[in-house]
């Protein structure tokens, strides 16, 4: 392939999209301007906002030391709030753990968790008898539906080395007619996620984690049945998208009335139609229009999400979401009642052993591994 300059990649892309006009007389005989594909702009925070399907979005990238016996930091605890530990100090945090980081046991009622975990791992144990341990490009996607208690863990495994955890959950509203299906929960093995991988002309490549929805031939696995993205209209879509340095690529359109966000997490900078746009800031963008990118001086990771608004009323209290206050008040009497099934594990934050390998066990005893 013969390479071009970005510069004059960059313009082919801009170009082509209405017909890569070629002579200076045809150009002049356009007169519509380009559609700015950008809404809005907003600096990242914790967790990240999100628009209707979805609730909520926590990126989570901890530096994890070496591993202790426990699996826990090798590192001393001394001077961390445990229990409530959200400050980065030395790079990590323990969340609400206190002797391995993550997250003990608590309850989920009426929407679903996408746990995509890029780096590291993640140990699941819940009220059903599931237990899993999953990561390093693995995706789990569960249902809480009428209510689960789970913990979510996050194991040291490596005791000579540092350990990286990196991890997206993303919160995916429920309908009010589904929120009090029985609980579920599917892997999405790192080799099943859909990928798509793309060169520009210049030769610079960009390659896209298709959790879900559907991008040329990549496609994802099934959502769980229950699911607002398991209807064919939903348009729902949840991608990472690493772009190289100064790489060139052109995000499709969606259907119209859908809302569509991407999180620019890590790089310089990225050219998002005519904006540039710094690191650590996420972009609304309107989905039925084409919209190039460019990624900056270093590469750019990007996440987005998309889907048709459930446009249902949200009524929210801690880990229970629901469409009225009287249906919180009810969840809070059928989990004091309850709890939803009660805790079958010895401790409240399980991990597996050190040497066990990535592998689920559902509710009914099957246990999958990754091929």
């Amino acid at each position: 392939m013969k390479k071009i300059p970005r510069r004059e990649a960059l313009e082919i892309l801009t170009v082509g999209a209405a017909g890569a006009l070629g002579s200076s007389a045809r150009a002049e005989e356009t007169t519509t301007a380009p559609v700015d594909p950008v809404l809005a702009t907003a600096p990242l925070d914790f967790p990240w906002p999100t628009a209707d399907p979805f609730l909520f979005c926590a990126h989570h990238d901890d530096r994890y030391p070496a591993g202790n016996g426990v699996q826990g930091p090798v590192s001393s605890l001394e001077g961390r709030n445990l229990g409530q530990d959200f400050t980065i100090k030395d790079g990590w945090r323990m969340y609400h753990g206190e002797t391995v980081p993550g997250f003990p046991e608590h309850p989920h009622r009426g929407f679903e968790t996408v746990t995509v975990v890029q780096k590291g791992l993640v140990d699941h144990s819940d009220s059903l008898g599931a237990v899993g341990r999953y990561g390093h490009g693995d995706v789990q996607w569960m249902t809480a539906g009428s209510g689960l208690n789970h913990s979510e863990m996050f194991p040291l495994v490596h005791a000579d080395r540092p350990n990286h955890l990196e991890l997206f959950q993303v919160w995916l509203n429920l309908p009010r007619r589904s929120k009090m299906v029985a609980p579920h929960f599917k892997m999405f093995w790192r080799d099943q996620v859909g990928r798509s991988v793309s060169q520009d002309a210049a030769g610079g490549t960009t390659e896209v984690s298709v959790i879900a929805g559907q991008l040329g031939d990549a496609r994802s696995p099934s959502p769980p049945p229950d699911s607002w993205a398991a209807q064919a209209d939903s348009d729902v879509a949840i991608w990472t998208i690493d772009m190289e340095p100064g790489a060139i690529w052109e995000l499709p359109p969606a259907r119209a009335g859908s809302n569509r966000t991407i999180y620019f997490h890590a790089g310089s900078t990225l050219k998002v139609g005519p904006h540039e746009v710094a690191s650590g800031h996420l972009v609304e963008l309107r989905p039925d229009v084409a919209v190039p990118l460019v990624a900056g001086a270093q590469a750019a990771r990007v996440l987005l999400l998309q889907g048709r608004p459930i446009g249902e009323p949200v009524a929210r209290h801690g880990p229970f979401v629901m469409t009225t206050q009287d249906e919180i008040r009810q969840t809070i009497r059928d989990y004091q009642r309850t709890q939803f099934g009660g805790w079958p594990w010895s401790r409240p934050d399980p991990v597996h052993a050190r040497e066990e390998g990535r592998f689920a066990r559902h509710a009914d005893g099957k246990v999958e591994r990754p091929t």
